[in-house]
């Protein structure tokens, strides 16, 4: 006996937009089961991690100042995915365009001027874009794989950061710790009111819509969806794929640094060791919980703010270790790539003559009509390429 999925004739719109509702909902289920293994009231846990966040307006603040970044790396993270480029490694990007950014007040603490601030998010934009064209180029010209590329450049950027301010840009008068001066004045992105929300939030909302205009009426957006969906039919049309790498990668890597500066300047308020709780690696959740669709990003991106906000109050009212709230994100994941393979097939038992190198009684598992054209494709499974659609 085996489990055999075959591709389905035809996809329910419907299901696939149903799709992440469904994986948040069976989220919210197994958190119940996994709270109540623990021991803890399944009902009380669950109202704690996802209802309490958006209680009060000091949590709804943080709210949005936590999904700024997800947002901003999320989109340009489905611009990636859309065209079947796998950009794994937006949390180095991140990193290098904070510090970028960051080297003006740091190296030029004198210059404090309304000028300052847009040349900060400019270099950081273009730190992110110059860390995300490494990849780009090492595909292009040697065809190596992107995932692995990208990924292992988050390292080198951790530690060069960590070497940073440590060392070269270390505050003098910091009492030896490792961390930067503190950004003021000119330097700081402005908030709104009294709260922690910046101007970043504002960049998010107008990056989503800028990206969904793009997509959907430009033929460059045309062409990084021929790319994914029909990489053979955009070859005979004459679109470039090494231009489409370029491209999205350039924009992927750009917001990423966009965000790595907007946190620093903002929330963080200078540099030091661990500037993100990993919202590289989180993006990409919020880029498949969007759909690959910017627009979807900026809802993906305020539910997994509502994980980490709930994650932050499940460790101090139920005293849950971190690493149990980071389970959630993990299982997101998982039920989202799920629900996108049964979307995609159908799960049927087939009964076999006995094989003879198989035991009696084996089950095993096959995979029918289904592509997988690239190396990236092979490595993150059939169901990735499904969320791309």
């Amino acid at each position: 006996m085996r489990l055999v999925l075959e591709k389905r004739p035809e996809r329910s719109r419907a299901m696939q937009i149903a799709s992440p509702l469904f994986a948040v909902a069976l989220t919210v289920l197994f958190g119940s089961i996994l709270f109540a293994a623990r021991g803890f009231d399944p009902l009380h846990a669950i109202y704690v991690y996802f209802i309490g966040p958006l209680t009060t307006l000091w949590s709804v603040e943080e709210l949005i100042v936590k999904a700024t970044p997800l947002v901003l790396i999320g989109a340009g993270l489905a611009i990636c995915f859309r065209a079947d480029l796998w950009n794994i490694g937006a949390e180095g990007q991140f990193i290098t365009g904070a510090l970028a950014g960051a080297s003006i007040p740091i190296l030029a603490p004198e210059w404090d001027s309304a000028l300052a601030i847009p040349a900060m998010l400019l270099l950081g934009m273009l730190g992110g874009m110059a860390w995300a064209a490494v990849p780009a180029l090492l595909r292009n010209r040697f065809g190596a794989n992107e995932i692995l590329t990208s990924l292992m450049l988050v390292y080198v950027a951790q530690y060069l950061l960590d070497w940073l301010v440590r060392g070269p840009w270390r505050d003098p008068h910091g009492f030896n710790f490792p961390k930067s001066i503190s950004f003021n004045d000119w330097h700081l992105l402005a908030t709104f009111g009294d709260g922690r929300v910046h101007l970043g939030a504002v960049f998010a909302v107008l990056a989503v819509v800028l990206l969904a205009v793009f997509m959907a009426h430009t033929l460059k957006g045309f062409e990084i969806r021929a790319r994914g969906e029909a990489p053979r039919a955009a070859g005979f049309g004459g679109f470039s794929q090494p231009g489409t790498t370029w491209l999205c990668f350039g924009l992927s890597g750009a917001l990423a640094g966009l965000a790595g500066i907007c946190e620093v300047a903002g929330p963080v308020g200078q540099l030091q060791p661990t500037i993100s709780p990993g919202y590289g690696f989180t993006a990409i959740i919020v880029a498949f919980l969007g759909r690959l669709n910017p627009l979807g990003a900026l809802l993906g991106g305020l539910v997994l703010a509502i994980c980490y906000l709930g994650g932050e109050a499940a460790q101090v009212e139920l005293s849950i270790s971190e690493k149990t709230a980071q389970v959630f994100q993990g299982m997101l994941l998982f039920l989202i790539l799920a629900c996108d393979t049964l979307i995609r097939c159908r799960v049927r038992l087939e009964w076999t003559t006995q094989n003879p190198r198989q035991p009696d009684g084996g089950v095993s598992v096959s995979l029918r009509n289904t592509s997988m054209t690239r190396g990236s494709s092979r490595l993150l499974g059939p169901s990735l390429r499904g969320a791309a659609r």
